[in-house]
């Protein structure tokens, strides 16, 4: 799978674990140079506390684009240190 963003590939995996439609793509699968912490969060009754991630390319920003849980609860374990993307990434 392949996630992009403003014409750039911003993490690509042949292992991602799907979860309500979206692709968790292995956090060592992002292009770390396009990434940087949100301050943003948000609860998941059963998956628990998400983080988010900024995406920056080519001098555009899409905050909070992509999220992930820190500590996922035992429900959602198999999304541990995984990332899935919103707001405009193409998941192809």
């Amino acid at each position: 799978m392949r996630a992009t963003w403003n014409g750039e590939v911003i993490a690509e995996s042949d292992d991602t674990v799907v979860v309500e439609g979206n692709h968790y793509f292995p956090r060592e699968s992002l292009r770390s140079e396009f990434f940087s912490e949100s301050p943003k969060t948000s609860v998941c009754p059963w998956k628990g506390t998400a983080s988010y991630l900024d995406i920056n390319v080519g001098g555009s920003a899409n905050p909070g684009a992509a999220w992930y849980y820190p500590e996922p609860k035992s429900a959602a374990a198999k999304i541990a240190g995984r990332v899935a993307f919103w707001k405009g990434v193409k998941v192809t």
